[in-house]
């Protein structure tokens, strides 16, 4: 069997646990509910897992497919070197930032995803992973003039003479004779 790679679970789930702490953020600074300021702090820090999470890891395989738009997230997540590489580093982040979410109810479910994905984050730094950008490749230029570099020599296949297409004023004549009779009449 293979190896697990702990830090692409962990991103999803963190991402997810995103969405649901800043979803839960909204709903109790919507409907001002006791402790509200908790939910506040809930769509800030769901919006900065967000932030971080949302471009991908490079696989170790080198299978990895990005998210549509991760570049500018990537070179902005790229920019605070290790911090943001560590998985350590993310693994304690993530349970400092999920702690508040617990004082309110509308931010617990956030609360306890994230800190799940603090703890695959943790296993994931255990078995030595880091996190890798994924760039754009950049493919060089073929130019069409390097491909041709002789013209063909025959001319292409042509149908024989017999089976062309006349070219006459006359549409009976040019017609090409039906083996099968066709009447105006048949369903």
């Amino acid at each position: 069997m293979g190896k697990i790679e702990w830090a692409m679970w962990a991103n999803e789930q963190a991402l997810a646990s995103g969405l649901i702490y800043l979803t839960g953020g909204i709903v109790g600074v919507a409907g001002q509910l006791k402790g509200w300021e908790f939910a506040a702090f809930g769509i800030a820090a769901g919006v900065f897992v967000c932030l971080l999470e949302y471009p991908r890891s490079k696989r170790a395989k080198g299978t990895s497919v990005a998210r549509t738009g991760q570049y500018c997230l990537t070179v902005c997540v790229k920019a605070f070197g290790p911090l943001t590489r560590n998985y350590y580093f993310r693994a304690f982040l993530h349970a400092a930032l999920c702690v508040p979410g617990g004082f309110m109810l509308a931010t617990v479910l956030g609360c306890v995803c994230l800190g799940m994905a603090s703890l695959i984050y943790l296993s994931a730094a255990i078995h030595g992973e880091h996190w890798e950008p994924i760039l754009p490749k950049m493919e060089p230029i073929k130019h069409a003039t390097q491909s041709i570099k002789h013209p063909p020599q025959n001319p292409p296949p042509r149908p024989p003479p017999e089976l062309r297409r006349k070219r006459t004023d006359d549409l009976e004549s040019a017609a090409y004779a039906n083996p099968i009779p066709v009447t105006a009449n048949e369903c």
